[in-house]
């Protein structure tokens, strides 16, 4: 099989990280028009994409939907007219969810609401205040180090008022109603990996999907903010996501040419986790492993007490474990064509493994002759009985009923993809059932 770091169609990395491109500028957030822009650029790849809303003030569990924000606009400025700062160049300068401001501070005065990075002078931060009335701005280290003291204009041109959250549901049907559940995040400014590559990727395996002339099972791919999107939205399909999910993932940084990563269900043991596991120690061998305490994104609500689906994360680079993460470094040149094809390849990998695991049983009693099917040489002499005819016979070894796919692979030490077609043989020469179907 191919590196992950190329896919067959390298094609389909570069249109991925065009994808990007264009929308790399939005100012998004939890909230406004910078997730209905993305929303709506994501329908014309998706036009089976529905668009949601939900009122702020509306209930969630624990949480309630917070105010929309809009910005203009936003600067800081020296009282001798140079402008330190300037959303128009950047849209990370602002703190994101900034309350409305238009005044002038001496410097001291403005140092609470000043962020930036010692460690990474050249870096700006991406800082945010959803839930607590704030405003400030961000800017690399070494421009603060050069404010001289005197008075500033700090402008924020923003409004919080009762408006909505926005997310995007595509629901594909299978020949089943069990379904695979992807979930990625459209609430961070300009970010690549940490924003961008999640829904890059989750809408290329979309029109991936919906070409496929049978599926097996039916796919639930949402695209929402962060957080309090993954909480609305269980709010309102908690039941028929706990009846109904087999497997699920987030996907988010699957975009740079690093490493891969895995991070575990809470329990770390569905079949999200076991296949996400097999793929990569297959495609990836060498990839980090990280717990679920180690939890950063939307697992955190799929996975909660009460909660409890069967999802994990595949990814590239994990977050917070980059030091680009959450900075103006995350940007387009960190992420690469080579890198988010090799993120695809790994979901759609993991994916065509759920569509084949079913649970064989052997039709025969003893081991079965396979001479006479035409599976096995007919004049036996050294060497002849080869890797083929080894990977019949240890297929047919756990085939009684009790080992999936994926266990069976694992039991045998074989990509599942290749114990698949193996199965598909025996089972065309009549030597193999399939549980249950």
């Amino acid at each position: 099989m191919n590196s992950l770091n190329v896919h067959p169609d390298a094609r389909l990395g570069q249109q991925m990280h065009d994808w990007m491109k264009d929308l790399f500028p939005i100012c998004r957030s939890i909230t406004g028009p910078g997730v209905r822009e993305t929303l709506a650029y994501f329908r014309r790849l998706i036009p089976a994409m529905k668009i949601h809303a939900v009122p702020s003030g509306t209930p969630a569990f624990d949480w309630t939907v917070p105010d929309e924000w809009l910005i203009r606009g936003g600067f800081l400025e020296h009282e001798d007219g140079t402008r330190i700062v300037d959303f128009a160049d950047h849209n990370l300068h602002v703190v994101g969810y900034s309350e409305p401001v238009d005044g002038w501070f001496a410097l001291k005065e403005l140092e609470p609401h000043l962020y930036s990075l010692p460690e990474q002078p050249d870096a700006i931060p991406y800082v945010t205040s959803y839930y607590r009335r704030h405003w400030g701005f961000c800017l690399p280290h070494r421009k603060r180090q050069t404010m001289k003291p005197g008075r500033y204009r700090a402008v924020i041109d923003s409004t919080l008022a009762p408006g909505e959250l926005n997310y995007g549901e595509i629901v594909i049907p299978g020949q089943s109603d069990r379904e695979i559940f992807l979930s990625t995040y459209i609430c961070h400014p300009s970010m690549a990996n940490n924003e961008l590559s999640g829904p890059v990727v989750a809408a290329a395996l979309a029109q991936w999907l919906m070409t496929l002339k049978e599926r097996r099972y039916t796919y639930r791919i949402v695209f929402i903010p962060e957080t309090i999107g993954a909480i609305v939205y269980l709010s309102k399909h908690l039941a028929h996501l706990k009846a109904k999910t087999d497997a699920g993932f987030v996907l988010t940084c699957l975009g740079d040419e690093r490493t891969f990563s895995y991070l575990s269900s809470r329990l770390d043991n569905t079949l999200a986790d076991r296949v996400a596991r097999h793929v990569l120690d297959h495609l990836a061998p060498g990839y980090r492993k990280y717990s679920y305490l180690a939890r950063g994104s939307d697992e955190r609500q799929y996975c909660a007490p009460g909660v409890d689906l069967p999802v994990c994360l595949v990814m590239r680079s994990m977050f917070g474990e980059y030091p680009e993460y959450h900075t103006s470094l995350d940007n387009l040149d960190f992420v690469t064509p080579d890198g988010l094809a090799g993120g695809y390849k790994a979901l759609r990998t993991c994916i065509e493994v759920l569509e084949a695991n079913r649970v064989y049983r052997a039709t025969v009693i003893g081991e079965p002759q396979l001479g006479k099917r035409n599976l096995y040489p007919n004049v036996s002499r050294h060497g002849s009985y080869g890797e083929d005819t080894r990977l019949l016979k240890d297929t047919l070894a756990y085939c009684d009923g009790k080992h999936d796919l994926i266990a069976l692979a694992g039991r045998i030490g074989r990509p599942a993809w290749v114990v698949a077609e193996a199965c598909e043989r025996l089972r065309a020469a009549g030597l193999l059932a399939i549980d249950g179907g």
